[in-house]
């Protein structure tokens, strides 16, 4: 799953609908803060599922990026809150700064990695930039890349497949990525949960890795907040 941006009624959702146990492993792909009206419900969900014995294994996305870096910069910090979504994850936890959130929450963010490999597929917020020789060197695209599918570098891919989030797709998109796994070998599993008011978003999405199975669960959280501010 990914980019649930502080949806934490849809993710509980689609965790019931995957029906999740301590036998699988739960992998996020980052963007769990902003826009959406709960993000402390979403860490602390996760936090539970730890707790209860699950394996979660959490990536970092450019919002998570961007909330260290609106704790550090004053200047930036007045575009992360009014433009970002920050504005809400602040309110979810009730303080006025970034560095007033509890230190739990700021470590675990601190913590998160750049991407993970499993099996056949490599999972990553962004995308990869093939500039590099090798492209799994931790950098700033895994977060922010957009429009990369042109560079994908099939020589070094092999036969592995890259599961990524961070540009909103429709559904439809999603189902045609998953139809043609084998050609193009990326998929792109980020629905826009936040955007319910775009054509064809609105989705969190889930990928069954092993089955190769997509589950959508449709937004049914209030982010009117962040709308309005548009």
């Amino acid at each position: 799953m990914t980019d649930i941006h502080g949806c934490a009624r849809s993710f509980e959702a689609l965790l019931d609908q995957v029906a999740l146990t301590t036998a699988d492993e739960l992998y996020l792909l980052g963007d769990y803060i902003d826009r959406g009206p709960d993000s402390k419900a979403v860490f602390d969900r996760i936090f539970d599922l730890e707790d209860q014995g699950y394996t979660v294994r959490c990536l970092r996305g450019n919002h998570e990026d961007a909330f260290q870096v609106a704790a550090k910069n004053p200047e930036f910090f007045y575009g992360w809150y009014n433009s970002w979504g920050g504005k809400e994850t602040l309110q979810s936890f009730d303080v006025g700064s970034p560095g007033m959130v509890p230190l739990q929450y700021r470590s675990f963010i601190k913590k998160l990695g750049y991407f993970f490999e499993v099996d056949e597929y490599i999972l990553v917020h962004a995308g990869l930039d093939f500039r590099y020789s090798n492209p799994l060197t931790p950098n700033e695209d895994m977060l922010y890349a957009r429009d990369w599918y042109d560079s994908i570098d099939y020589d070094w891919l092999g036969d592995r497949i890259i599961v990524h989030g961070h540009t909103p797709v429709s559904r439809e998109t999603i189902e045609n990525q998953r139809e043609k796994l084998n050609e193009h070998q990326v998929l792109d599993i980020d629905g826009g949960c936040f955007a319910q008011h775009l054509p064809g978003k609105g989705w969190l999405c889930a990928f069954d890795m092993t089955n190769r199975k997509l589950y959508f669960q449709r937004n049914i959280d209030d982010v009117s907040s962040y709308w309005r501010g548009r």
